[in-house]
């Protein structure tokens, strides 16, 4: 027989819900994406997600602050890596999860579940 969950405490809630902030922007969720390939330098993360650098740099320190993504000093340059190994399996499942609900639901840029 299969234990029940633990009930939810204010730092799992907390936890998620810093979790969802971060996914609830398009850059950030592309940033975590790449991230979870390998590590990337800020101007790289730019050029792939087609923003400017300020934009970049505003939301890696959202990122840092939900405790996502850290930075790694290597000289005059810093790159950044995902803070917890569990992150890009954590990632991939909720892709899953969320391809298997509405697949065809936000195809490209536009979201029509709203």
């Amino acid at each position: 027989m299969v234990s029940p969950a633990s009930p939810a405490t204010v730092t799992h809630i907390a936890a998620l819900a810093r979790f969802g902030h971060a996914l609830s922007d398009a850059t950030r969720t592309g940033i975590l994406l790449a991230l979870r390939e390998a590590p990337a330098f800020p101007s790289d993360l730019a050029d792939a997600l087609g923003v400017s650098r300020q934009v970049m740099s505003n939301q890696l320190a959202c990122l840092r602050g939900c405790g996502l993504v850290e930075a790694i000093p290597d000289g005059r340059r810093t790159w950044y890596r995902l803070a917890d190994p569990h992150i890009a399996p954590a990632l991939d499942e909720l892709l899953r999860v969320t391809l298997f609900v509405e697949p065809g639901c936000c195809a490209g840029e536009e979201c029509t579940c709203a």
